[in-house]
């Protein structure tokens, strides 16, 4: 076949780990294949469709939303040219076979999946195209200057011809643009989307930047990438126009590289400037445009958090200084640009998981936190960058503490009335201040202090007078013996329960017995 007739082909599946391993199976280019795009369910593979003009769609049965068997009807109703491959695992050959109805031209296993199946079932589709019927020859001569770009970002070593590229790209220097819709607000893969911004960036530098060669890059899902190939004194003129550009889409992220000369180096430049700014600009949301010269010196790294100190902080009820602790380290890992996103997000998602499961444990009413929390999740899971999931955390904190504050707020007699009420079903058992503190999770001098301020009497005291008082009624009972009583009132010592029993009521339990009985 002659060069650039290249069979477009689109792949379908909702795990990105098999769209990868597809991918870098074959050297498809090599082979007379280039991949147009990427969807991880049937509705995006129908809007790529329509953007990417596919010969061939290699598509999973089972995914969310639209899964293939539904595709595959579609897409033979609307397109009954393009040819699908089916991936599927062993237990999905009903669904296999009902695509095969609908005019599928092979399946692939995918525990069986390598590139020698692959190729093998890309080239029975491209038989059954007219246009691709010598798919088992091999690509020759030089390569399209688009496929050449598409190489180098991928990181291979390209030899291309310096003439043809130099008739492409005819200016001194070049650029990487990139918009990055990965967290935008609307539709994260929305075909329609990318379309559109993308026929905006090109009007855009055809009417405003006077000397400009675009080169569109196909590279990663959600990200719309440009070479730009200008002279230097063009540069301001770039720099300008993607400022206000990035300024007229608010929500959108964008970035742009320095400019360099060796076109070689267009694989390194956009993995180690251009995906790393479109990165970082999740901690600079209030700058429409990032490029390297906007970067601030890098922070020291944060230390690590002290989950154990922060949480020891909250069981001690000192929690202005356990949720001062939380901000501040959260103040500090927001600067630290090159933190990983999903480490960052994934940081807040356990730390609201952990305040939830405390406070449950320290008998706070969490009953709106737990309703919450799966929200507070999404939501992190979803924001667009560090301010806001800043303040989603904000939002928690305040929830939580308002959760606290309400108890805390709660006449001091009921609280009382609950420390009561658990010596008066416990008191038989061996209570001890600190054990009581622990139920409670009070500091047990804390509680010493509580108890006295807000009781006519201390801890013990009123320990010793409950116990003493169900040891006066089963005296009168008469059915046990003294020592029997001491014990199932809560005192190991008998001789000391004779003793307090005779400080509190002024004689020792045989004379109140005695005593009683007389009566």
């Amino acid at each position: 076949m002659t060069v650039g007739e290249l069979c477009r082909t689109l792949i379908v599946d909702d795990e990105m780990l098999i769209r990868q391993g597809i991918k870098h199976y074959i050297n498809w280019e090599q082979e007379g294949f280039m991949i147009v795009g990427e969807a991880s369910n049937g509705q995006e593979a129908l809007e790529l469709i329509e953007a990417t003009d596919p010969h061939i769609i290699i598509t999973d049965i089972v995914m969310p939303i639209m899964d293939g068997e539904e595709l595959t009807r579609i897409v033979k109703e609307r397109y009954p040219h393009k040819e699908i491959i089916i991936l599927s695992s062993f237990g999905e050959f009903d669904y296999v076979r009902s695509t095969f109805q609908s005019g599928v031209v092979d399946y692939i296993l995918k525990p069986k999946l390598n590139a020698e199946g692959l190729l093998k079932a890309l080239k029975t589709a491209a038989s059954r195209i007219p246009a691709f019927q010598k798919m088992n020859q091999k690509l020759t001569g030089n390569l399209p200057i688009g496929q050449t770009i598409d190489k180098l970002i991928s990181g291979y070593e390209v030899n291309y011809d310096p003439d043809i590229v130099s008739q492409a790209f005819p200016y001194n220097h070049f650029c990487l643009i990139g918009v990055d819709l990965r967290n935008h607000h609307q539709s994260r893969k929305s075909a329609e989307l990318q379309t559109s911004i993308q026929g905006e960036i090109e009007e855009a530098c055809q009417n405003n930047v006077s000397q400009v060669v675009l080169e569109p890059l196909r590279v990663e899902e959600n990200i719309i990438g440009y070479l730009m190939n200008m002279n230097m004194d063009n540069f301001p003129e770039v720099i300008k126009l993607a400022r206000q550009f990035a300024q007229a889409r608010p929500g959108i992220s964008l970035a742009l590289s320095n400019a360099f000369t060796d076109l070689s180096l267009v694989g390194n430049i956009y993995k180690e400037s251009l995906i790393k700014l479109l990165d970082y600009h999740f901690y600079f949301s209030n700058q429409p445009l990032l490029m390297e010269q906007d970067l601030p010196n890098l922070p020291s790294k944060p230390e690590k958090f002290n989950l154990d100190w922060f949480t020891e902080e909250l069981k001690r009820k000192h929690f202005d200084s356990a949720f001062q602790y939380l901000q501040e380290h959260i103040q500090v890992m927001s600067s630290c640009y090159t933190m990983d996103v999903f480490e960052y997000k994934a940081f807040f998602g356990n730390i609201i998981f952990n305040i939830t499961i405390l406070l449950s444990n320290m008998k706070y009413d969490v009953t709106d936190l737990e309703n919450a929390k799966y929200s507070y999740f999404r939501s992190i899971d979803e924001t667009p960058s560090a301010k806001a999931t800043v303040e989603i955390m904000d939002r928690f904190i305040e929830e939580a503490k308002n959760c606290i504050y309400s108890v805390q707020s709660e006449p001091e007699d009921l609280n009382m009335k609950k420390l009561m009420e658990y010596i008066g079903e416990h008191y038989a058992e061996p209570l001890t201040l600190t054990g009581v503190a622990k139920y409670f999770h009070f500091n047990p001098s804390y509680l010493s202090n509580y108890f006295s301020t807000h009781n006519k009497e201390g801890f013990i005291e009123y320990l010793n007078r409950i116990r003493i008082e169900e040891a006066t009624k089963l005296l009168m009972q008469g059915t046990e013996s003294i020592s029997e009583i001491s014990g199932m009132v809560g005192y190991s010592d008998h001789s000391y329960f004779c003793k307090v029993f005779k400080k509190i009521k002024g004689l020792s339990p045989s004379q109140y017995k005695r005593k009683q009985k007389l009566r």
